[in-house]
């Protein structure tokens, strides 16, 4: 039975997986997610219902369309395994009202966390929709668990803290160097991190994003004066504080 309930929460994942491309392909250009049949964006061909099947239709297909060949991007089975294998190791090995919910919120989280991740890789936005969605989701679990003073001064460090240099850097250098959906996703995850896991999550996030930027700069994939999708480092980070915090310790400690 235990076999059986591991199968089945993987091919869930695998569902919401293929959901989750749906969300990241369309809700930055504000198209319908729901009634509008899956197509090619290449040549418009509505696709077969086997066509759809996550992971399977992209390895039968050899990643290609059934009817133009135009490539599939790799990110469409990457983010279908993904959310099959958080699934399948988020899910209790004991099942109870409780873990189940503890279940829902953490997968919950997670695939917000992704759709954030490759819709700003793609469009350099951490949409309003999500941010939303994952402040009323942490708001709601936090409120339960924690004194109203940690995720208090843990928000408003997360928020206030990022806002007010942003607003510094703009008066002295004339740019804005952080986006509002990044402001507001410290704010958020500050609820959750609170006042120094917060603190930790930017100083960390800033040196991850600097040195990927350094990094392309030095292989000549971009120069000092494109802008970098800064939202990926704020949730690769938080994913290690939120999902392996154990392995966070240990990885902060060597790091300082």
């Amino acid at each position: 039975m235990e076999q059986f309930y591991s199968i089945f929460i993987f091919i869930f994942g695998l569902l919401i997986g293929s959901f989750l491309n749906v969300v990241i392909l369309r809700l930055p250009l504000k198209k319908d997610m729901v009634f509008e049949r899956s197509h090619c964006p290449q040549c418009s061909n509505q696709l077969k219902w086997y066509h759809n099947i996550p992971v399977v239709s992209f390895l039968f297909l050899r990643g290609k369309c059934a009817f133009c060949g135009t490539r599939i991007s790799w990110r469409y089975p990457l983010v279908e395994l993904l959310t099959g294998l958080v699934a399948f190791w988020l899910f209790p090995s004991v099942i109870t009202l409780q873990s189940l919910g503890m279940f829902s919120f953490y997968f919950f989280i997670a695939c917000l966390l992704i759709c954030h991740f490759f819709i700003d890789l793609d469009h350099h936005l951490l949409l309003d929709s999500l941010n939303l969605y994952l402040g009323v989701s942490i708001f709601s679990f936090v409120i339960l668990q924690f004194h109203w003073s940690y995720w208090l001064i843990g928000g408003l460090l997360g928020f206030l803290g990022t806002l007010s240099v942003t607003w510094l850097f703009y008066k002295i250098r004339g740019q804005i160097g952080l986006g509002g959906g990044d402001i507001k996703l410290f704010g958020i995850l500050g609820m959750y991190l609170g006042p120094t896991g917060i603190m930790m999550n930017i100083f960390l996030s800033c040196f991850l994003g600097a040195t990927v930027g350094l990094f392309f700069i030095a292989l000549g994939k971009m120069t000092k004066d494109k802008p970098l999708a800064f939202g990926p480092a704020i949730i690769l980070v938080a994913v290690f504080q939120i999902y392996f915090p154990d392995q966070y310790g240990r990885l902060l400690s060597w790091f300082l």
